[in-house]
């Protein structure tokens, strides 16, 4: 459900139509914000154009990727987004402990350290004003040359586009995670220990 009424098969454009019909090849089924999107045609190619270009970036490691990208949909709190990152994370590797683990990451023995770093940076990322540090990028650059940290942080503010895009419409979730683990949204997290998430000092200084 979404809070406006999406643009049905029948009615889209043709080039609206080409995108319904790569994104039922790749998810199985027809998604909201695909039909939100149709009602401004142009933006919906731009969007779909971008999408695929994000898709076929490889120099930064998949798994880190989703776990960002997870990470970003869990820190903005968008249902839909957490659905179907949940279901993309696992298909990646990502287990049901570290999707529990998500929201107290930094204590759990479920990431290593430069997991942990790439969750410090999404959050950093994903919080509203984006708070990203000297220390966090300079640790961040210990790990990935700029190819990599263009295509990482791509991905996450793509992850943040879709989020905010999803939550303004009131999106629900799909079904992608019914009856298996899901990222839980943050939003009810306290300020204290969104606080404690997202210190990079202690990832930075390792």
């Amino acid at each position: 459900m979404t809070r406006i009424e999406g643009v049905s098969s029948e009615q889209a454009s043709p080039l609206a139509r080409l995108v319904y019909r790569i994104s039922r090849r790749r998810y199985g089924r027809d998604m909201d914000p695909l039909a939100v999107y149709a009602h401004a045609p142009g933006l919906l190619i731009g969007y779909g154009m971008l999408e695929q270009a994000t898709g076929k970036q490889h120099r930064v490691d998949e798994r880190l990727k989703v776990l960002a990208e997870t990470k970003a949909a869990a820190v903005v709190s968008c249902e839909f987004c957490c659905d179907i990152a949940s279901s993309i994370a696992r298909g990646a590797g990502l287990g049901d402990e570290q999707l529990l683990a998500l929201p107290r990451y930094r204590e759990s023995e479920e990431f290593n350290e430069l997991e942990r770093l790439v969750l410090d940076y999404a959050t950093a990322m994903s919080r509203t004003p984006a708070t990203v540090s000297d220390e966090l990028f300079a640790a961040m650059r210990e790990h990935f040359d700029e190819r990599q940290l263009v295509e990482l942080t791509s991905v996450i503010a793509l992850e943040n586009m879709r989020a905010r895009f999803n939550s303004a419409f009131d999106m629900t979730p799909a079904g992608f995670s019914e009856g298996m683990v899901c990222a839980i949204p943050e939003r009810e997290q306290t300020h204290d220990a969104q606080a404690e998430t997202a210190d990079p000092v202690e990832v930075a200084a390792a």
